[in-house]
């Protein structure tokens, strides 16, 4: 024959018309299907001498060691299991997609099916959309500006809106020298109106109440007498609106209006657990203090309810009846946000054009993270071709929803801040972070699972990986501490939510929320912050006063004298009595100074006990060291009894107050008051 086919062209043997073409084929086929070179190709005869090679041949296990020269220290069995773990992130040859099948689908797409019956055109759609966002709005800000309008109290005048943590005295040293910058103390007033959920706001930070700290529960001192006769009084410290709560002046949940009134020094505040408060007893006086008056009636109320309500229904329906990932995710995102911001954990504002002004400075740059996790972190992959409305209205949806409130939704959880410093000290953390960390780890693994499929796994390793590296450098970096703050949680997490499967429409819901709760109540905050940040009114550490024995004349005062400051850093020293500051006194004061010696440099403090004090009712005394304005920390009180008997400080600082007061705490604590403030000072009270 003229004509050879192609295995015999490939082998360079020419064309015979013998029977052995198809022979010499199957022959030939074998050599090239099989490469010489191949790690499973046969060990052939050398076909001269200068290819022979009398060794044996390479373990495959050697040969494969040769990819491992740089890394010989690390042992086989290591590098093996290494290797079968990278090949397993590969996951299987042929991926799987993830898709949620409705279940009674029928039941769930019916609302997608109403409207390509009667609304098949997009334009009528679109209009559609329009008209629910304005009945959305007009309902939401209706309901919002009516809730806030304010009626009169007969004598009293217009409701001032205060936060959950106003008050009239500032902590420690806040209201100066014998309290001139608090006063007055009594003969005022003022009819306020609180929000809901008050009875939750904590201090974080330990608060100096005599030789008590408080920490973790609403700072409330007092309340009605013992034998239940009489008004409730408060110390002027106390949260305003923690303690109408206490005196059921006002609802925990929807908050409400009253009369607080100014009664100047009072004595013995007692402790009772009313209303789900417990209060603080302190067994001495106080320069300033309030109590509520009685039978007033006004009909203010927190609208936050309602606003909920309303956003919850307007959200559910376009959840039930909108397919396109897009505009529902944009549409749940805004409306959670202005939900949070506006109604549910808004921060202290004076009024409704404040608190909008600082909400859209926020919620321009968040609808630009919203674009980012909507198109980069895998949202619209979760989302799109997802026909399961109900099912989404039910975990995505709802679990922004709790997310977003985390104020209340995640209330129980013993955790206020995630540090050490919390964790350490308040009771149930460590066991309620143990949790934390087990279902997130079972939730992790169930993902892991899931993007292996799909064969995604190891993209995520890597992105997860630069994640883990960026940390560790932010750790390292000195003089700044690392916060994960709500949203920063929510971004870090949220990239191994893009599937399509009903757990990941739950997490990333909540992690959503979470987000949106975090920067609709908080804003911004940086992810690296200084110590004296995050420090806020906590000790410092700074070194504490050593006081010697003091002298005392019972019944008419006591002498502290101390021990010399380290020098150069203090030249003064601040004592409080009763938790108001009494003494800031300068070393270099001068011969005409108290306490003064012959030398003109003071050395010790008097301080004389008020008349018409009960015998053996005790007074509470914390030392500071001063340099020019600021103030170190406080020692734990010492106490004295009124005669000869003087209980010594323990060790160890107490609160300790700066000129300013920092912290998210303190910071919301500070605001709050000067809300009340701006407020009463613009309408001359």
């Amino acid at each position: 024959m003229g004509e050879t086919n192609d295995i015999e062209r490939e082998a360079g043997v020419n064309g015979d018309s013998s029977g052995t073409t198809s022979t010499a084929a199957s022959s030939n086929a074998n050599i090239l299907i099989v490469d010489n070179n191949h790690p499973d190709a046969p060990i052939r005869e050398a076909r001269n001498a200068d290819e022979a090679d009398s060794s044996p041949p390479t373990p495959r296990f050697i040969q494969d060691e040769n990819s491992w020269k740089r890394f010989k220290w690390v042992p086989y069995p290591v590098r093996r299991w290494i290797k079968a773990g990278v090949e397993w992130t590969e996951g299987p040859a042929v991926p799987r997609r993830f898709r949620i099948e409705p279940l009674f689908p029928q039941v769930q797409q019916f609302p997608i099916v109403l409207l390509d019956r009667y609304l098949p055109n997009k334009l009528h759609r679109a209009a559609l959309v329009l008209v629910l966002y304005v009945v959305w709005i007009v309902s939401f800000t209706f309901t919002l500006k009516n809730g806030q309008s304010v009626s009169e109290i007969a004598e009293w005048g217009r409701l001032v809106k205060i936060g959950c943590g106003s008050t009239y005295w500032i902590a420690g040293n806040g209201c100066g020298l014998d309290g001139i910058d608090c006063r007055p103390f009594d003969d005022g007033g003022f009819p306020f109106r609180c929000p809901g959920n008050c009875g939750s706001y904590q201090v974080l930070n330990p608060r100096a109440v005599g030789d008590q700290e408080v920490i973790y529960k609403p700072l409330v001192v007092g309340g009605p007498p013992a034998d239940g006769d009489g008004p409730a009084i408060y110390r002027g410290d106390s949260f305003i609106c923690g303690s109408a709560i206490h005196a059921g002046v006002i609802s925990d949940a929807t908050g409400g209006c009253g009369v607080v009134r100014l009664v100047g020094l009072q004595s013995n505040y007692n402790s009772t657990k009313r209303n789900g408060i417990t209060s603080v007893p302190f067994d001495s006086y106080f320069p300033l203090s309030f109590t509520f008056e009685p039978d007033v009636e006004c009909s203010s109320r927190d609208p936050r309810w309602s606003l909920l309500a309303i956003s919850v229904v307007f959200t559910t329906v376009f959840s039930l009846f909108v397919s396109h990932p897009g505009l529902f995710f944009f549409t749940q995102f805004s409306g959670l946000f202005w939900t949070v911001g506006m109604a549910m954990d808004t921060p202290n504002y004076t009024d409704l054009a404040s608190l909008f002004s600082r909400e859209i400075g926020l919620y321009l740059p968040a609808m630009f993270v919203a674009w980012v996790m909507y198109d980069k972190m895998g949202i619209r992959r979760t989302l799109k071709g997802l026909t399961a409305n109900l099912e989404k209205t039910i975990l995505w949806l709802g679990g922004a929803w709790v997310g977003s409130l985390t104020n209340y939704t995640f209330d129980f959880i013993p955790i206020q801040r995630l540090n050490s410093h919390d964790i350490n000290q308040q009771p149930g953390a460590r066991a309620a972070l143990a949790i934390i960390i087990i279902v997130l780890f079972f939730a992790v693994v169930f993902q892991i699972w899931f993007f292996r499929q799909e064969a995604r796994l190891r993209s995520h390793l890597k992105l997860y990986g630069l994640f883990a590296v960026c940390l560790i450098i932010f750790l390292l970096l000195p003089g700044q501490n690392l916060r994960i703050h709500h949203y920063i949680l929510a971004l870090l997490l949220l990239p191994g939510t893009s599937l399509q499967t009903r757990p990941s429409l739950l997490f990333q819901g909540l992690l959503l929320g979470l987000f949106i709760n975090g920067i609709a109540r908080w804003g911004f905050d940086p992810v690296l912050q200084t110590a004296l940040a995050l420090r806020g009114d906590a000790p410092v550490q700074s070194p504490l006063p050593v006081i010697d024995e003091p002298k005392i004349s019972p019944n008419t005062s006591i002498t502290f004298s101390w021990e010399a400051p380290p020098a150069p850093s203090y030249d003064g020293i601040s004592v409080l009595v009763n938790d108001v500051e009494r003494f800031r006194t300068y070393f270099d004061d001068g011969n005409s100074a108290p306490g003064a010696g012959s030398s003109g440099v003071v050395s010790n403090v008097t301080w004389t006990r008020p008349k018409g004090l009960v015998k053996d009712e005790p007074e509470y005394f914390r030392f500071a060291w001063v340099s020019g304005g600021t103030r170190g920390d406080y020692t734990k009180a010492g106490r004295w009894d009124g005669g000869e008997g003087w209980e010594e400080m323990k060790a160890g600082p107490s609160l300790r107050v700066r000129d300013e007061v920092g912290g998210r705490e303190g910071q919301g604590m500070e605001e709050a008051r000067e809300v009340m403030m701006v407020d009463l000072r613009k309408r001359g009270v």
